[in-house]
């Protein structure tokens, strides 16, 4: 399993990753997201779109993960003051 520093980290993990990808890379966390059989219900019924589904799932994804792991942002490095 992967480990995160930064919740930046998650986000870059599941960014590329399609809708298959995503539920196979997930699948040991045992994240507690919306069903798979009612995500592809929805999907094949037309009732939502695949890219806004997985657009939700990862960011709950990311949400649960990175609560879990107490995780913060990425750290801010502060511009430096040129003096004239």
């Amino acid at each position: 399993m992967k480990k995160f520093r930064y919740i930046e980290d998650i986000q870059d993990w599941l960014e590329p990753l399609n809708y298959q990808g995503f539920w196979h890379v997930i699948e040991p966390y045992n994240l507690v997201l919306q069903d798979r059989d009612h995500c592809d219900d929805q999907i094949a019924g037309k009732h939502a779109d695949e890219d806004d589904v997985l657009y939700v799932l990862k960011h709950m994804a990311q949400t649960e993960l990175a609560q879990r792991n107490g995780l913060t942002r990425r750290p801010i490095t502060p511009w430096l003051k040129l003096v004239d």
